[in-house]
């Protein structure tokens, strides 16, 4: 039996700004950035600010203290513009 679930208000928020910075900031220049072997600064930090590189941390510590569902959600989002950027962020909330 599979079972179904539905995505809170919040989460479709969440998912909803993570791909639509995507759309913005990422998929436009993705191919460029690869072929360059260049990441820009200034996305990571618009990323950061939308706290994308402190999801797991607790708001009392400065981050946006998120679950594992909403991780995925911003994650997915990303990966559909860029999965090695997608893979970043993972990666530093990993260490985070």
């Amino acid at each position: 039996m599979t079972e179904q679930f539905s995505l809170t208000e919040d989460q479709l928020a969440i998912q909803d700004m993570a791909r639509k910075f995507t759309a913005d900031r990422i998929t436009p220049f993705a191919a460029e950035w690869d072929e360059k072997s260049h990441y820009p600064v200034d996305v990571w930090k618009a990323a950061g600010e939308l706290g994308f590189g402190s999801i797991y941390i607790s708001e009392e510590s400065g981050g946006i203290g998120l679950g594992r569902l909403e991780a995925a959600l911003i994650m997915e989002a990303m990966s559909y513009g860029c999965a090695a950027t997608s893979a970043y962020v993972s990666i530093h909330n990993m260490a985070a």
